[in-house]
């Protein structure tokens, strides 16, 4: 009798939440209606600012954290958490481009600063190591907020026809369509003691037991956890192991994170806190690594957004400074700042462009890297040991390690993760 009393005596935690109820960080029973109530970290850092005392770091910190916890909409299933840092994009960008078009310098003022706070968030995050929605949120709310101004304030001048709008909203959303696939698994490297169901446990611990002998085996292992020491034999990928008559040459990496063996060129991504296959590096734009399995996406969705963004920006200087080029339209459009209306359309065709820049800058990197069959990863290690061949004061960095030529690194990218166990010889000796 004493298990059913326990049960009864824990079935007021097992309740179903009403919609307004959710479990905070504490574990806690929790209603929104409660809000920021009952916060002494809140309460502290009041007292401090009203008396004219600095905050701690680790007090703002600690209040962020409750703000974030509490910030809740009601669900079927009980309050669902907002995540906090998906709002600024939301309600700042709208905002600060209305308060740009009503002054050349204001415009100025405001399209300068927007990427220092941009730069400044993700120093803030980078250095914290923690994942974030911001950078996500700011690019499909900028999508939206752009094409919502050119369906506005542009369409309804008349020297846009039918045509032209559908291939803009064509190539909006074949942006959204290369997103989603980037978005995808990476190629994250799952531990087979807990994810691979198909092999059975004996397997799966004689198959890591083997990694492990082959890594200790190893003059150097130590080591293994640098990419510098790695050679062309070990681009593996999945569960394949190759041997080539000698245990020297079969080197594979110990990740103590994960508890896994991992192929060469993975690496583990201390944002998402798992391994990546050929990491390329992890995009804040898509909250995501860019590894084995999406790099072709991610590459896709770059080139579709640098082909719309240029062609609505063409149709949009067209519109507002007509009879003119569209390079002299953008920097020498006089009386646009008379109207309200060609005024904002102007300040988003800026702010696309600053936008598209970075976005180019991003695209010709990874351009030259395929080239040069390197990752970003395998680059920033490159420059801060200074190693591998630098041209054009670091844009390009061959390390020399898995070139093949320019043509054959192109075709083994157009292939990853399409022959998970083939590998050519170069790449084994």
């Amino acid at each position: 009798m004493k298990p059913v009393k326990k049960n009864k005596a824990e079935e007021p935690e097992l309740e179903p939440l009403c919609c307004c109820e959710y479990i905070d960080r504490n574990g806690e029973k929790n209603h929104v209606a409660a809000c920021l109530c009952d916060c002494q970290d809140l309460d502290e850092g009041c007292d401090r600012w009203i008396t004219g005392k600095s905050v701690p770091p680790e007090t703002c910190e600690r209040i962020m954290d409750t703000i974030s916890d509490r910030l809740r909409i009601p669900g079927l299933r009980g309050a669902q958490k907002v995540n906090i840092s998906i709002l600024p994009p939301l309600i700042l960008l709208p905002v600060f481009l209305r308060v740009a078009s009503w002054h050349f310098l204001l415009g100025v003022v405001v399209l300068t600063s927007l990427p220092v706070l941009a730069l400044w968030y993700y120093y803030l995050t980078h250095r914290r190591k923690e994942q974030t929605l911001f950078f996500l949120s700011l690019g499909l709310f900028s999508l939206g907020y752009m094409y919502y101004v050119f369906l506005q304030e542009v369409v309804p001048k008349g020297r846009v026809g039918p045509t032209q709008l559908a291939l803009l909203t064509c190539g909006l959303f074949l942006i959204l369509l290369a997103l989603y696939r980037a978005k995808k698994n990476p190629g994250y490297l799952r531990n087979p003691a807990s994810s691979d169901r198909s092999l059975g446990s004996s397997q799966t611990e004689s198959l890591s037991r083997d990694g492990q002998e082959k890594t200790r085996g190893l003059p150097g292992a130590e080591s293994a956890g640098s990419l510098s020491n790695r050679t062309p034999k070990d681009d593996l990928k999945g569960p394949c192991r190759v041997s080539a008559g000698s245990p020297a040459k079969v080197k594979e990496d110990w990740c103590a994170k994960c508890q896994l063996v991992r192929p060469a060129r993975a690496w583990h991504c201390r944002i998402c806190g798992i391994c990546v296959r050929r990491m390329d590096h992890h995009c804040v734009w898509i909250n995501s690594c860019v590894g084995e399995s999406n790099h072709q996406a991610f590459i896709l969705a770059l080139s579709i957004f640098l082909l719309t963004s240029v062609y609505g920006i063409t149709l949009t200087l067209d519109t507002i400074c007509r009879d003119r080029s569209v390079f002299t339209a953008l920097f020498y459009c006089p009386g646009v700042y008379a109207d309200y209306s060609s005024a904002l359309s102007f300040t988003c065709v800026w702010y696309s462009v600053i936008i598209t820049a970075g976005m180019a800058y991003i695209f010709l990197i990874q351009l030259i890297n395929i080239s040069y069959n390197v990752t970003e990863r395998e680059v920033q290690q490159a420059l801060r040991q200074k190693t591998g061949r630098r041209l054009l004061y670091g844009l390009i960095v061959d390390t020399g390690q898995y070139n093949r030529g320019f043509l054959r690194n192109w075709h083994q990218f157009s292939t990853l993760g399409s022959h998970p166990c083939h590998h050519p010889a170069e790449d084994i000796v």
